[in-house]
């Protein structure tokens, strides 16, 4: 198993009890050049198009649960209306986003994925899988499962158990 010169020095248990104000650093460049080069490849693509992160988040998860509402789509993206409806009026003008009135709710916006806005979603996803699979593939288990529990561990503990709740697939 791969070991990273991170963990250098004590054991792993007394490791995790205490860090060094250089190792928290180290951790916190990593983790910006580790979001640079995941976010990077969807990047390019989404440039080709005038679109942002922004748009590739709601196309994510649009696409995780079709039907989903604008206000579900805002609690997930912790966005304000306004500034989720300038995303989806330039998705939904350019063919990517269908907004349906609600069926139980007539106030309610109902979102899908277009057959174009699947394919562009899973053209950002499979860039985002490449990197993930050779990371996780190269670092092994025990790795993986550690650094799940250090991305659980970093979300705000007030809201954790929703957010875990939609990653495992539940609604918001």
């Amino acid at each position: 198993m791969a070991h990273g010169r991170f963990s250098a020095g004590p054991t792993r248990s007394e490791q995790l009890l205490f860090l060094t104000d250089d190792q928290l650093r180290q951790g916190i460049e990593l983790m910006f050049f580790a979001y640079r080069g995941f976010t990077g490849d969807p990047d390019r693509i989404l440039a080709k198009f005038g679109y942002g992160r922004a748009h590739h988040r709601a196309l994510h998860f649009i696409n995780r649960r079709p039907g989903l509402t604008v206000n579900a789509l805002i609690e997930i993206l912790g966005v304000t209306k306004q500034s989720l409806n300038r995303v989806l009026r330039q998705l939904v003008e350019d063919g990517l986003v269908e907004s349906r009135v609600g069926r139980v709710d007539r106030r309610q916006r109902n979102l899908a994925l277009t057959e174009k806005g699947r394919a562009l979603e899973q053209e950002l996803t499979a860039a985002q899988r490449r990197r993930m699979r050779a990371a996780f593939s190269n670092a092994g288990p025990e790795a993986v499962a550690g650094f799940r529990t250090v991305l659980e561990q970093m979300i705000d503990p007030e809201i954790r158990e929703r957010v875990l709740g939609i990653v495992e697939g539940g609604r918001p």
